[in-house]
């Protein structure tokens, strides 16, 4: 059994593993919502087009604690609930530490960590009285190993799954899981963007010897999100072709 009925959320839903995420939880089943990010507001009806769906699409800044209450509240005033909250919202600001600047340090807190406490209170409480609940965070191998010129995102990702693991006891008798994804190095515009040789230097350290598709994560997704996962809670998972073993 997949997500049948669930009303799901997955916020940087037209980002390429959102997008992945959005269409394969619509495939299991659920009703979906993408949250874009305000900027993205005229590209919304060609990626309804490009990708053959009607999911629906809400802007805001997940980042900003007020226009995440503004999102969830008219989310569940036209839904009636969220069910499977999905935070894939993220960026990079790269910067080796020590040329590292405040700006740079908190847009990434901002929009990659902080969002997650922003977008799940304003849901956690009722997933708890429906006594049904899945969270799921979308973090990164590199908030498992750490990366260079990335101090800001790995802390960010990492402290993603701290999030995760404590709500898992939270949510335990409640019917609520939360989990962690953490993807490697995925096929998505950002990266069709780095040049040849740094592409291939990734590649080359990745025991499957390619890149990750966003499938292949919306695969991992889908399977926490079931209602067949009562079990499983508290868990990083990894989705990385054996980049990072642990």
């Amino acid at each position: 059994m997949g997500s049948e009925n669930r009303i799901a959320v997955v916020t940087g839903g037209m980002g390429g593993i959102g997008t992945a995420i959005c269409l394969r939880l619509k495939a299991e089943g659920a009703t979906v919502i993408a949250v874009a990010h305000s900027s993205e507001e005229d590209k919304i009806s060609t990626w309804q087009a490009d990708n053959k769906t009607d999911i629906d699409v809400v802007t805001g800044d997940v980042a900003s604690e007020t226009d995440a209450a503004r999102i969830m509240s008219g989310i569940i005033e036209k839904y009636g609930r969220v069910e499977i909250l999905v935070n894939c919202a993220g960026i990079t600001r790269d910067a080796t530490f020590k040329k590292m600047d405040g700006s740079q340090w908190d847009s990434v807190i901002d929009t990659n960590l902080s969002s997650v406490y922003y977008m799940t209170r304003p849901v956690w409480n009722t997933m708890i009285e429906q006594g049904f609940g899945r969270v799921i965070n979308i973090a990164s191998v590199n908030g498992q190993r750490g990366q260079f010129g990335q101090a800001n995102y790995a802390a960010a990702k990492a402290g993603m799954h701290g999030i995760s693991m404590s709500l898992a006891y939270e949510g335990a008798t409640k019917g609520v899981t939360a989990n962690t994804v953490s993807p490697g190095y995925v096929n998505t515009a950002m990266t069709a963007a780095m040049r040849d040789d740094v592409r291939d230097s990734i590649v080359s350290g990745i025991p499957m010897r390619r890149m990750g598709e966003p499938e292949e994560i919306a695969a991992a997704v889908a399977f926490v999100a079931g209602d067949e996962s009562t079990y499983l809670t508290g868990v990083n998972l990894p989705v990385n072709g054996g980049l990072f073993i642990h």
